[in-house]
């Protein structure tokens, strides 16, 4: 598939109106996708920046056969209105998440896949579930590679010069929707993706669609939202009532897996619950789209039963996922572990 990708995945969906319930935002065309059964339970995908609900197309469909799968676009971003000066948020995509779980699905839970700044908006619904301002709260909520701890990331000086007025001024003639799907395609994938590559067509065409280059310094600002609430929401996260998982793709140099692994071992690790971090070889920042059927066999295992599942791969084949790690009800004492019984030898 080429340009095509981006149309079937349009021609998948259809849109409704939506504006914030404070400020003065005009009323935006909201895009979103369902696939599967109505009556299954809801898997709601949540997309990054400054991408779209497309970045989940190859993983969306074997999903569906087990789960009613839907997406959106946030307002700014794929197949969505992309008006200027409409006010971005975190807090207000939170909002339209909200809104669109409870008014256009109708369900009361649901399981929350998130990726990118995907993750911050999970992460805001999160913490407003528990203070009680949001109705439908997550029944499991999975995380994958984004900047969720920042200072441990690495942003890029592209994602610097877009954050700042007087150097986005300076380089946003030069943003094309080509320009950017092909940076993003030499960098975030692996293997590299090249101009010709049906993933690098696709994000062109949804960055082409309503102009939305032009609104890239207004929706990169989510950053500065984070950098302010960050704690407060990862604390959020360590004593909520649903279990969470982390799946991360280990080439990712932008969300790095020590991301991953601080925000496992600080807040994650010894949250009650079934929780677990899952690490993919060979997938990189993309890792939906690096590695589709590795990262559809994670997800479903860490939404399987809750019995007792020891570290280690997923499969025998090479580069297979691994579950890196369980939580618990404490760490043991050093002492506790040398002292431990031994297995028994086999026969």
């Amino acid at each position: 598939m080429t340009m095509a990708r981006a149309e079937d995945w349009r021609s998948r969906g259809g849109y409704f109106s939506w504006r914030p319930a404070t400020g003065e935002a005009s009323p935006v065309e909201v895009f979103h996708v369902e696939l599967g059964d109505p009556g299954d339970p809801v898997l709601l995908l949540v997309h990054g920046w400054p991408t779209s609900s497309i970045d989940w197309s190859g993983v969306a469909g074997p999903l569906s056969e087990r789960f009613r799968v839907c997406a959106l676009d946030f307002p700014g971003y794929g197949f969505s209105g992309k008006p200027q000066g409409w006010g971005y948020s975190l807090t207000r995509d939170a909002e339209l998440l909200e809104f669109y779980l409870a008014q256009v699905l109708g369900a009361e839970a649901a399981v929350i896949v998130a990726h990118d700044r995907g993750d911050s908006v999970a992460l805001v619904h999160a913490a407003r579930c528990a203070d009680g301002r949001a109705a439908a709260r997550p029944g499991h909520l999975v995380l994958t590679n984004g900047n969720i701890f920042l200072p441990l990331s690495n942003l890029t000086p592209a994602q610097r010069h877009m954050l700042g007025a007087r150097s986005w001024s300076q380089i946003a003639a030069a943003v094309t929707p080509s320009a950017l799907a092909e940076g993003l395609g030499a960098t975030t994938f692996t293997p590299p993706r090249q101009a010709g590559d049906p993933e690098v067509q696709a994000l062109t065409a949804t960055f082409a669609h309503g102009d939305g280059t032009a609104v890239l310094h207004e929706t990169i600002q989510y950053l500065a939202e984070r950098s302010e609430h960050e704690h407060t929401w990862l604390t959020a996260l360590a004593s909520a009532p649903f279990p969470v998982t982390m799946i991360w793709g280990l080439c990712d140099t932008v969300s790095p897996p020590r991301v991953a692994s601080y925000v496992w071992n600080r807040y994650l690790m010894l949250k009650p619950g079934a929780n677990r971090l899952y690490f993919i070889p060979d997938a990189n920042h993309y890792l939906q789209a690096d590695r589709p059927g590795a990262f559809v066999s994670a997800l479903l295992h860490a939404l399987g039963p809750a019995g007792s599942h020891e570290p280690g791969p997923l499969g025998p084949e090479p580069a297979a996922p691994l579950l890196v790690d369980t939580s618990r009800e404490r760490l043991p004492a050093a002492a506790d572990l040398l002292h431990a019984p031994q297995p028994a030898d086999p026969d």
